[in-house]
């Protein structure tokens, strides 16, 4: 059986609705998404949170759809050109200002779904969030397991619960370990090609409301970074892991590509919100 591995990346995508910042005018909501300081906060945490771990995958036969505007201001819109020659995975999605966030993302992602694959593997990527660098891996085996689960609906979920969460603020970034029930990080939705949905048509809070869901937490799977910038600052239901003698730094470094120390002194340097 043959699994696709499909993702969607939202940088700061101007349409309707799919915000929890509200505003009154598609022209308000473009000032806000395309403020220069807040672009160039945007792309230091995708850059040095986000990509790492794209880059160092272990099994590389993926595809993350990266979704903004047309009139995404430069330099990001080149910088993001340049990255799908990096990066070869990637792929740019241009998706003028739809009414429908959900239309909007579908007409994202639909164009890459493989019909020949047996079952998609959908999930969503924040752009200031990571993954670790075995996740495509770990989600295609793990999804073997799981079939005799999926084929009873041919829908399923799969939940990496144990990630980290960063918090940036004056003083720098704090780190803890966490258990997190279906954060949008690390979830993905198996479906079959001929679904016509995709990872947003799922609320990832209220997912086990549409189908199955199996949780798997045996070790960090994915980074939650919170700050200043977030539309939701919410971590989600979980709690705290305690006691596990983890040495947050050394892990980050080597399940997620990230410089701890390095991500704080770049955090410092940016343009106030």
């Amino acid at each position: 059986m043959r699994v696709q591995m499909l993702g969607l990346c939202r940088f700061s995508y101007l349409g309707g609705r799919g915000f929890q910042v509200a505003h009154e005018t598609m022209a308000q909501r473009r000032a806000f998404l395309y403020d220069p300081a807040r672009l160039a906060r945007r792309w230091f945490w995708f850059q040095n949170v986000a990509l790492p771990a794209w880059l160092a995958q272990k099994d590389p036969d993926f595809t993350l759809v990266l979704m903004t505007g047309p009139d995404l201001p430069e330099p990001w819109l080149s910088r993001l050109h340049e990255l799908t020659e990096i990066l070869p995975q990637l792929r740019l999605a241009l998706v003028p200002p739809m009414e429908k966030h959900i239309d909007a993302c579908m007409a994202a992602v639909a164009p890459h779904i493989d019909a020949g694959a047996d079952v998609v593997g959908h999930f969503r990527h924040d752009d200031d969030d990571a993954v670790a660098v075995d996740f495509i891996r770990d989600a295609r085996r793990d999804f073997a397991r799981m079939k005799p689960l999926w084929r009873q609906n041919r829908r399923l979920s799969c939940d990496y619960a144990r990630g980290a969460v960063l918090r940036a603020g004056p003083g720098g970034i704090e780190a803890e370990m966490r258990i997190i029930h279906n954060a949008s990080a690390a979830l993905t939705i198996f479906l079959p090609p001929d679904a016509g949905r995709c990872v947003l048509h799922f609320p990832h809070f209220k997912v086990n409301l549409s189908m199955p869901g199996v949780t798997l937490a045996g070790k960090p799977m994915y980074v939650r970074m919170l700050h200043e910038d977030n539309d939701s600052g919410a971590v989600g239901a979980g709690y705290a892991v305690e006691g596990q003698g983890e040495d947050i730094e050394g892990l980050l470094a080597r399940r997620f590509r990230i410089d701890l120390p390095g991500l704080a002194a770049g955090a410092r340097a940016l343009p106030p919100a």
